[in-house]
This record gives structure tokens, sequence and C-alpha cells, in this order.
């Protein structure tokens, strides 16, 4: 089986098409309004409706109201959450898709709410001050494969790169990838090479 890889921060239709050429399994969408690669809803709905069938599309909030999921899931034609901020699990699972929530990962201790969270998949991200994910930092991976010890899909973010994606996914053998700022020529624009090289890479490494 070989690894899934969802290209996040899609903020155009170009870069839409390059990374489903390229080979990606999901596209995620930034709905939050600080980030350099927020989409409004009717920007990703564009994006969206011209996509082919079997690409997940996945709407990435980051501590937002209920209303302001549930109005983007009407009109956006997201099929998964993902969940990026201090959201409670009762929150994550009021909602009618299925769901990633993702931690922060900076020691052991930040492994203790993955639990909280048993009906998502686990995305694990760097830890970075003051910032929320896109930072193209690494964290310690040894601590994902502990997290996969405790039963929910693992989606390896952080820092990846064409460079470091092959070690990645030998070493932690996680169920996916996401990865933003490793394959841009700027923030919130794709580089389609990049997106092919790391896709290729990712991919050629089998899982047992």
């Amino acid at each position: 089986m070989s690894v899934r890889v969802k290209i996040c921060g899609i903020t155009n239709i170009s870069d839409a098409f390059a990374a489903i050429d390229a080979g990606a399994d999901a596209l995620g969408f930034m709905f939050y309004e600080k980030s350099s690669r927020h989409v409004t809803v009717a920007a990703a709905a564009a994006i969206i409706r011209e996509l082919p069938p079997l690409v997940a599309r996945v709407g990435v909030f980051v501590n937002a109201t209920a209303s302001l999921v549930r109005e983007t899931i009407s009109q956006s034609g997201i099929d998964t959450l993902q969940f990026h901020g201090d959201e409670a699990p009762e929150f994550c699972s009021s909602f009618e898709l299925k769901y990633i929530k993702a931690f922060r990962v900076k020691d052991e201790a930040s492994l203790a709410q993955l639990g909280k969270y048993p009906e998502s998949a686990w995305l694990l991200d760097a830890f970075v001050p003051g910032q929320l994910g896109g930072t193209g930092a690494t964290f310690n991976w040894e601590l994902a494969k502990k997290a996969k010890t405790l039963g929910n899909p693992i989606i390896l973010a952080g820092g990846l790169t064409p460079e470091n994606v092959v070690r990645a996914v030998q070493d932690v053998k996680p169920f996916a990838l996401d990865v933003s700022s490793g394959v841009e020529a700027a923030p919130g624009k794709k580089d389609a090479k990049k997106m092919a090289g790391f896709i290729r890479l990712a991919k050629q490494c089998l899982i047992e």
C-alpha cells in the first residue's frame, strides 16, 4: 500500500489540477482568514466544482464558529473537515462530515490529547510558538511513531519536502502525508515540479 498525500493550502484552479495530475489524493482549502493561504468560500467552491471525482476536498478551520463551518459545508462542496485549533471533541463530531483533528506536537505530553478525538484521523504537525501550521518546521518523528500505536490513522505534517519525504514514509509509515509550504513557490502558490516530485517519491515507498 502506498501512502496517501494531501496537498494543503490550495488557492487556485491551476494548482489544484497540477496537484491532481501529480497524483494527490486530497486537496486542502484553508478557511482561516489569518493564513497566507486563506481562500474564500466562494473561491473554494469555484475550484471544487471543477474537480474530478475521487479526490477528497478538505476544509481547514481554526477555532471557527459552528455556523461558519455549516455555511462552508453547504456552499463549498468540501467533503472532509480538518480542525487545526482548540476545538473540543464534541464540536468536531457535531457535523455530518468525517473529520481530521490536528495537533501541534511539542513533546510526548502533546500526545495525551489524541485519545479525546476517537472518531477522527490525527494530523501531527510541528509546534511553533504563535503559528498554527504551514511553518516548514519538522518535529521529532519518534513521537509520530508512538502515536501510531494509539489506534487511529496518522497523517504526518510539518516541514515535509521532496528532500525528506522518503525518510518520513520509511521511518513513520503514516497513513497519509500533508504538505503545504514544502511544495510552494511562494505562500499560497504551489510549484508543480515540487508537487510532482514529492508525490512520486512518497508513493514509491510501499507501506506494509
